[in-house]
């Protein structure tokens, strides 16, 4: 019966001159079953049967699998919390008031940033209504456009204040 070395593969022949625990190619110590056993300061070579392991990548799959449920199932809960704190935002976003004209391109820039980061506004035409004209000129309005958040005033087209101003309301 031939030994085949569990380290490099090698098989075992009639001639070889090493001991029977030790490996001809790569002489590291085996223990062969029904022989004698390497010497002691050897033996820690040896291979040696440990318990048998078992159910290793089934338990993490059975973890992933729980983790992945309860992603699932938790998902729509979530979004009910994120529906409902953003509801909570919105109602209590203050007042926007936009005096702008139609031909006005910091106007315009206006209305985008309101609508990139979901804000509500009222927006007013000065040239289309007297009643938004006297209003501006009530707020000390000398040009477009003219933003009211809240009791804050803001003449022309600021982002920086606009965003300082409605920090809270803006969706990243």
């Amino acid at each position: 019966m031939s030994q085949i070395c569990p380290h490099c593969n090698y098989a075992r022949r009639p001639g070889d001159q090493s001991p029977d625990w030790q490996c001809p190619s790569c002489e590291r110590a085996y223990a062969k079953a029904g022989n004698s056993l390497p010497p002691d300061s050897l033996r820690q070579y040896a291979i040696t049967m440990g318990p048998e392991r078992r159910g290793g990548a089934g338990k993490w799959l059975l973890v992933l699998l729980a983790f992945g449920v309860a992603f699932w199932f938790g998902r729509p809960l979530l979004q009910q919390r994120s529906a409902q704190a953003e509801a909570a935002m919105t109602a209590s976003q203050p007042e926007v008031l936009l005096y702008a004209t139609d031909w006005c391109g910091y106007c315009k820039m206006s209305r985008e940033f309101f609508a990139a980061n979901g804000i509500r506004y009222t927006e007013h035409d000065i040239e289309k209504s007297s009643i938004a004209l006297s209003e501006h000129k009530k707020l000390g309005g000398n040009g477009v456009p003219l933003i009211k958040v809240g009791d804050e005033v803001i003449s022309g087209y600021n982002e920086a204040a606009l965003r300082q101003l409605l920090r809270p309301w803006i969706r990243d």
